[in-house]
């Protein structure tokens, strides 16, 4: 199994491409799945989860070919086998996306519970009380959720909670409904916003994506063919930008966008980097030492639970104390045991962390437990004196592309090692 070896202690510099969202792709992936035409996409990262799902729906009898560089055409006029093995799904719980478009389209789906990251519950209730709200019959047994409808209807859905895949799933569900869907309490993700632009190129007629109140009015016939590009990768560009934050470093970062990382950016420019950006990228140039910063996660367009992880390493180096409360899972500070051992002063009570930097961290073995804390032990790698050896990288493949590609050509002394 991989393992990543980093040699600390130099500041990032130079350019470095963005890739493509891995939240957005993974349900516009599933999108096809409503479509009578193939569904052209472009910028699609090459990640293990991407790959994942392009298995779990190949065996549904969708065609799926290679495009290009970072292109896929799908083609789901072959679809005949509505189920998602548990096999397929235990490793990523986004397969749950599957859901909505099969019953709207087949009429019936067997999906597995599914698995994931180890950072607390993730229930999938809000898609099953959603789907029921539309006429769906819903059992869950031996591990399985077996929907049936034979045509969805229009309903109006309030969630209990913000939910990202639930809001993504009743979208796709609700535009081969009969009637209006009104999604209230939504999630206002840019990915969100990404999937409805594709589905509206596909047909779909949607309101409202990007606030809490989304409407779909259901059409007749499967959706058309289209062409996508996904948006680019949020949370990898937060990764970077905090990456070079904390080795003071000064990089450039392209085909990506400010626009959605208002929150993030405000807190490095509070730790004292200067960032410009324009249409398609981003400039960051450290300090020689940060100043801590103090972050709550929220749902969009909040600060994002996914970069609090990379915040807490770059608070382990940073001048003074800062507070970490975590608010979306209950289960998000595994991966502060790793810092401590990399030398980190972290205090950790519930929900909450208090960091106080230390002037230096040093190399040692870790142990990723997710995909965010993989990132986190990234960077503090890159600025720990000495060796840091992360195992269980996998977890870094699911959701960056090449990311020891990338930091190498950023001037890092990264590799990987068996």
């Amino acid at each position: 199994m991989d393992k990543l070896l980093i040699e600390g202690g130099t500041p990032l510099s130079g350019e470095v491409a963005v890739s493509g969202a891995k939240n957005a792709a993974l349900p516009i992936i599933c999108a096809c799945l409503l479509a009578g035409e193939p569904l052209h996409l472009s910028n699609v990262p090459k990640l293990n989860d991407i790959s994942t799902m392009l298995r779990l729906i190949a065996q549904m009898g969708v065609s799926v070919t290679p495009d290009g560089e970072d292109g896929l055409v799908l083609d789901s006029r072959g679809l005949d086998n509505p189920t998602a093995p548990y096999d397929m799904v235990k490793t990523m719980r986004a397969s749950i996306l599957v859901l909505g478009p099969l019953v709207a389209r087949h009429g019936e789906a067997r999906v597995s519970l599914p698995g994931g990251c180890a950072i607390g519950a993730r229930p999938v209730e809000q898609h099953i009380k959603g789907l029921q709200a539309m006429g769906a019959e819903i059992d869950v047994e031996n591990g399985y959720i077996h929907a049936r409808a034979s045509r969805l209807k229009g309903a109006r859905i309030v969630t209990d909670m913000v939910t990202v895949t639930g809001t993504e799933n009743l979208m796709m569900a609700a535009v081969l409904a009969d009637g209006e869907t009104v999604i209230e309490n939504a999630a206002r993700e840019p990915e969100v916003v990404d999937l409805a632009n594709c589905l509206i190129a596909m047909g779909a007629r949607i309101s409202g994506a990007g606030t809490d109140a989304i409407r779909i009015e259901g059409v007749e016939r499967l959706l058309q063919g289209a062409r996508h590009a996904i948006m680019p990768d949020r949370i990898e560009t937060g990764t970077y930008l905090c990456a070079a934050a904390a080795t003071a470093g000064n990089i450039r970062l392209t085909r990506t966008s400010a626009a959605y990382l208002d929150s993030v950016l405000q807190k490095l420019r509070e730790a004292g980097c200067e960032l410009d950006s324009d249409a398609d990228s981003i400039t960051l140039m450290a300090p020689p030492r940060l100043k801590a910063v103090s972050v709550r996660t929220a749902p969009y367009p909040a600060f994002p639970t996914d970069m609090q992880a990379q915040f807490m390493a770059i608070n382990c180096v940073a001048e003074g104390s800062a507070s970490i409360r975590e608010t979306i899972f209950e289960n998000r500070f595994m991966h502060a045991v790793e810092l401590i051992r990399l030398g980190a002063d972290i205090k950790i009570d519930a929900s909450n962390a208090l960091v106080t930097g230390v002037r230096h961290l040093d190399g040692a073995a870790v142990m990723a437990t997710d995909l965010r804390a993989s990132a986190s032990l990234v960077i503090a790698g890159l600025v720990a004196r000495g060796e840091t050896l992360i195992e269980r990288i996998y977890h870094l493949d699911r959701g960056y592309e090449r990311i020891d590609q990338k930091l190498t050509q950023l001037g890092a002394r990264v590799s990987r090692v068996r």
